[in-house]
């Protein structure tokens, strides 16, 4: 099955360099792209009419001009302006996509005191496939692909993305698993040596036995596989800081996974420090 991958397309930094990331990708791949803009629901205010459709107008003349960029390069390239919530509407282009790929909602107006909106953290959870969010950073001289592991099915699925990833663009694969140790409410955080050898033993053999395989398939891929104490999220973002991609997977549970992330991949996107792949 082609390979088809989802851009919400915006005109700002980061949506620029999203759109930059999946061409590239669909390049490398033989993929075809969507390019998807919404533009937000009428209300029903008096002069709204012309107002929405100014607004579709233009929208569409944006992907159009960017669909034949891309299109004299070869690629095969599609466009839909949607009405609406930008998270339902985004979510509902993933029915039978590949991928999405969208650009950080990262707002501020203090770049020192950084904030960001929900709607990239919905948007992921709702979706149908994987998803890369691409925040405004400049890619030049970052390494590797980090992906975060936990010997979960989940995890099994990112670690299969973030391999392919690596192969495909060169580049070393650092598997990171990270152990927590008890927490002790009172008192000093004082723990035995054997249980502390224990843990990171335990670790490093749910590490090799999530890996195991990778060698047949890729058998030139450069493994740097990691296995540190600390808190999940906050070890992937370290090692994120400098890497060109970050892949983890996603634990949303229940009824109302659709809206919600397990609490590392939310907390890996909510201090988005590099291109991060979310994988169900």
């Amino acid at each position: 099955m082609a390979e088809r991958i989802v851009v919400g397309v915006l005109d700002t930094s980061a949506g620029r360099r999203a759109l930059e990331w999946a061409a590239e990708r669909a390049r490398s791949r033989k993929a075809s792209l969507l390019l998807v803009s919404v533009v937000g629901g009428a209300v029903g205010a008096v002069g709204e009419g012309p107002v929405v459709e100014a607004a579709i107008a233009s929208a569409n003349a944006f992907l159009e001009a960017h669909a034949r960029n891309l299109e004299a390069e070869g690629l095969a390239v599609d466009v839909v302006v949607l009405r609406g919530d930008p998270v339902r509407q985004l979510v509902s282009a993933t029915a039978g996509a590949t991928l999405l790929v969208i650009g950080s909602d990262y707002r501020s107006d203090d770049r020192d005191t950084p904030r960001r909106g929900v709607h990239g953290l919905r948007i992921v959870a709702g979706a149908a496939c994987p998803v890369v969010v691409i925040p405004d950073v400049a890619a030049e001289g970052r390494r590797g692909i980090v992906v975060g592991v936990d010997g979960s099915p989940t995890s099994e699925a990112a670690v299969a993305f973030a391999a392919a990833e690596a192969d495909r663009l060169g580049e070393p694969l650092i598997p990171v698993i990270v152990w927590t140790p008890v927490a002790v409410p009172r008192g000093p955080k004082v723990y035995p040596e054997q249980y502390l050898t224990s843990m990171q033993a335990l670790s490093e053999e749910a590490l090799a036995l999530a890996l195991a395989g990778l060698r047949q398939t890729y058998p030139d891929l450069d493994l740097q596989s990691r296995v540190e104490r600390g808190y999940p999220s906050e070890v992937i973002n370290r090692l994120a800081a400098t890497a060109r991609l970050t892949v983890v997977g996603s634990h949303g549970r229940g009824a109302v996974a659709r809206f919600l992330l397990g609490s590392i991949s939310h907390e890996v996107l909510a201090a988005l420090v590099a291109p991060t792949a979310v994988v169900r």
